[in-house]
């Protein structure tokens, strides 16, 4: 078996096996999953009764149109639907995106979910990558990030909030001022893919300033928060004319019969998904306390379903997830074909402690070859010890690490992206927008609103939730100091044209920056809590919960 499951992993590229391919490769019963990031906790136990009882129905018949599955579910949103278009999992919704909204250049930090890499190089475009460092705990910086991409002329820029597959999260006014900076792109995509499983802020998403905004789209899984990825639905949100466009290429039953059932029957489970998602965050700290005691073993802040952790010094990561999995039946994310990670980290998904347990006791026999604990082995020197994986991404990150681009910050506190605030120094954590202080506090989770009145069907199932959410695994640095008022930046304007650098053509490196040949090798690099009351908040969605 541990062949046949090795050569699976090996030919799956930026991505892990199927769970029915390794089930196939195995004895006919699926490991314990701690690679797939889904939400354990929902659907419920009488949710997935139903289905089952209706299985028949579901399978045998077509599917409404896609206009009204969009309709009911922007209904449960409160969204309009001009403005949404859903697509038969999130990828496909990033492949018409690429298809029909990225002409010629993108940029997106690294490491991030490989379809934001693959699928515009597969295409022809050229993909810019801004690696995210390890010395500053993979934090992406936007002042450098808007350099960057200033500096190589990019056309289409991607975040990802949280990133996978460090979990690394942004503010939401840090995310509107980086937004409102990149006014004059073709495009800004922010995927909050797992932003329902964000703790550390009340109204996280930017759903509501993509709708008004010419270039923005904002892209969301259901599929991951409500725990059935083999659904495979997922939705944008833009103005009109975006989403529009978009819509219009999809086919008109682009959705199955298992997602039409799931978005209908929402309404009538809104707590039970409000609750799971609140023991997701509570089993995330728990986890990430247990993980942080093994030895020589690095836990790193998240606020997805998931833990980025680094392994201890001469532990292999492909060594390790086969082990685990042949010798335990535990299956892990081994992080070495991201581009921007190497196998030194594993991505570990949130799971009940019951199943940590079992981890924990798997990774100490195969990290330590015992069930005790032994004595810690040495930590990798912060700064220079690096290494990505790809030679050309390392030589980059070398040159800079625990600074940054090469004069990114320099440029960011004196002459460069208007609107953006200067890069912090080391330890200082993302700032607070100047643009955006004076009117946004630093959201304190514990003040949250009261639940509405309950229907007395939900009134049971409420009455379980905790009544706030769980702080984060691993406190985050602590903001700078508000700016006052009277220093608050001008509106944004686009730069003329004449200072706006041109457009660098593919396979030509820019300042500081890396094409996808030199990324992938074979070029050598240039220069330089949400209350469980119904739905959670459905009048004023998005919220923490992410949806309501």
């Amino acid at each position: 078996m541990a062949d046949n499951v090795t050569s699976l992993f090996r030919s799956t590229a930026a991505h892990s096996p199927s769970m029915a391919a390794l089930t196939r490769e195995s004895d006919g019963a699926g490991p314990v999953d701690f690679c797939i990031p889904c939400n354990p906790y929902f659907p419920t136990p009488a949710m997935f009764e139903d289905m089952a009882v209706r299985l028949r129905e579901i399978i045998t018949y077509y599917p409404s149109s896609a206009d009204t599955i969009t309709a009911e579910l922007c209904s449960l949103l409160r969204l309009p639907p001009q403005c949404v278009a859903m697509g038969n999992g999130s990828t496909e919704l990033i492949t018409w995106i690429d298809h029909l909204l990225v002409r010629e250049s993108l940029a997106v930090p690294v490491p991030t979910f490989g379809r934001w890499t693959d699928q515009p190089m597969e295409t022809g475009k050229r993909v810019d990558m801004f690696p995210l460092q390890e010395s500053s705990g993979f934090a992406l910086d936007l002042a450098q990030y808007a350099e960057f991409i200033r500096a190589r002329g990019t056309r289409v820029a991607v975040i990802c909030n949280p990133n996978n597959p460090d979990g690394g999260f942004l503010h939401r006014h840090a995310v509107v001022q980086f937004m409102d900076a990149m006014a004059d792109l073709d495009l800004v995509v922010i995927d909050e893919s797992f932003l329902e499983f964000a703790d550390a802020e009340n109204e996280p998403s930017v759903v509501q300033e993509a709708m008004l905004r010419p270039n923005v789209v904002v892209l969301r899984s259901l599929g991951k928060n409500f725990g059935l990825h083999g659904i495979r639905f997922g939705y944008l949100v833009a103005n009109p004319a975006l989403a529009g466009k978009v819509r219009s290429m999809l086919p008109k039953w682009n959705l199955n019969s298992f997602a039409e059932h799931v978005v209908f029957m929402l309404k009538e489970h809104g707590a039970e998904y409000a609750q799971s998602l609140h023991q997701v965050r509570r089993d995330r700290m728990d986890m990430s306390g247990q993980l942080s005691a093994l030895p020589g073993l690095t836990v790193y802040p998240s606020q997805g379903n998931f833990l980025f952790v680094r392994l201890p010094v001469g532990a292999e990561g492909t060594v390790v997830r086969d082990r685990m999995l042949t010798e335990h039946r535990i299956l892990v994310r081994e992080c070495g074909n991201k581009i921007g990670s190497s196998s030194r980290f594993l991505r570990l998904v949130v799971r009940p402690q019951v199943d940590v347990r079992r981890l924990v006791t798997g990774l100490e026999q195969v990290l330590y070859g015992t069930s005790r604990r032994g004595a810690a082995g040495p930590e990798q020197a912060t700064g220079t010890g690096y290494s990505s994986g790809t030679p050309a991404v390392d030589r980059l990150v070398s040159r800079t690490n625990g600074a940054g681009m090469p004069g990114l910050a320099a440029q960011a506190a004196g002459a460069g992206v208007p609107g953006l605030a200067a890069a912090p120094g080391a330890g200082a954590g993302m700032p607070l927008p100047a643009a955006a202080s004076a009117a946004v506090p630093q959201p304190v989770p514990q003040q949250l609103p009261q639940p509405e009145p309950l229907p007395q069907s939900l009134a049971p199932v409420a009455a379980m939730a905790p009544a706030a959410p769980m702080a984060a695994p691993v406190p985050m640095a602590a903001p700078a100091p508000m700016v006052p008022a009277a220093t608050v930046a001008p509106v944004v304007q686009a730069p003329p044209a004449a200072a706006m650098p041109g457009p660098t053509p593919p396979g030509v490196p820019a300042r500081g920056g890396l094409t996808a040949a030199q990324v992938r090798g074979t070029t050598e690099p240039g220069p330089a809590p949400v209350p469980a009351a119904g739905w959670p908040h459905s009048q004023s969605w998005p919220n923490a919960a992410g949806m309501g």
